[in-house]
């Protein structure tokens, strides 16, 4: 049988040992495409270059792959170019994104290159998975990452994704194979960031800023994603990228009916 063909990036760089344990788990279970920044993108969200012009290399990094490139832009343009040039609009049977060195559990989601390369595969009707690890270390251990992702992503191949529903949000503890206590279908918890700025002046007399700030979650239920993380679960939170918010909708009906009178 032919196997499916499997698109793969991330926003930590081409050569990031993320991605490579990614690669190593998806080559198990289908033909692997490679398309990845050639430096880290944190932070990237779903920005689009615009004002440069994009650049292609293949390199030869993974055992096992032949097509493999870095791109000079974003993870959404890793993704925009995988689809429309490298792969001139062959289907894509899943996009797997990651696996990113640290959280983007919660509101990580909004700020994640990661994810945001998985949702704009979703948005071109591909089922997709953003894979993070809550380890920000460059030596961390993805060895447990790897089992749990190879799983996920046969069952998504094997199952699909519901109706409406393209795109995962995945999140690994950062603990050994044998004490993970297994995975937890969960929402997205509702934290944020209380950010603050530190000021501080370079060798030239120049000031500059420096983003920091402390992760604040108040959402104690037991079935949000970092509930799940906190007590040793991989997290699931299925995503989509509609930020209607519904609930607000009967609330502000009134609108409708308000007109603009030009005053004498």
């Amino acid at each position: 049988m032919k196997k499916p063909l499997i698109l793969v990036t991330n926003d930590d760089g081409v050569a990031a040992p993320g991605i490579r344990a990614l690669v190593e788990a998806a080559k198990a279970i289908g033909d692997v495409v490679v398309v990845a920044p050639d430096s880290p993108q944190s932070g990237q969200g779903h920005a689009i270059t615009i004002s440069d012009p994009l650049r292609l290399h293949q390199v030869d990094l993974f055992e096992g792959v032949d097509i493999a490139y870095e791109c000079s832009g974003t993870p959404v343009d890793c993704v925009k170019l995988a689809k429309h040039v490298v792969l001139k609009g062959r289907e894509v049977d899943l996009c797997v994104s990651g696996i990113n060195h640290g959280s983007n559990a919660s509101i990580n989601i909004i700020y994640s290159g990661t994810m945001s390369a998985a949702m704009e595969a979703s948005l071109e009707g591909i089922d997709s998975i953003g894979f993070s690890l809550l380890d920000y270390s460059w030596d961390a251990d993805f060895q447990a990452a790897r089992e749990y992702a190879r799983q996920i992503m046969e069952y998504v191949l094997e199952h699909g994704l519901p109706q409406g529903c393209q795109l995962l949000n995945v999140n690994f503890p950062n603990l050994p194979l044998p004490e993970i206590r297994g995975i937890r279908l969960c929402r997205q918890a509702d934290a944020r960031w209380r950010e603050n700025f530190v000021e501080a002046t370079d060798p030239r007399g120049q000031k500059y800023y420096w983003l920091t700030g402390e992760f604040i979650n108040e959402d104690q239920a037991e079935d949000t994603d970092i509930w799940a993380l906190q007590n040793g679960y991989v997290s699931i939170v299925p995503s989509g990228h509609d930020l209607t918010h519904y609930a607000a909708l009967p609330h502000l009906k009134a609108l409708e009916t308000s007109a603009i009178t030009e005053k004498s």
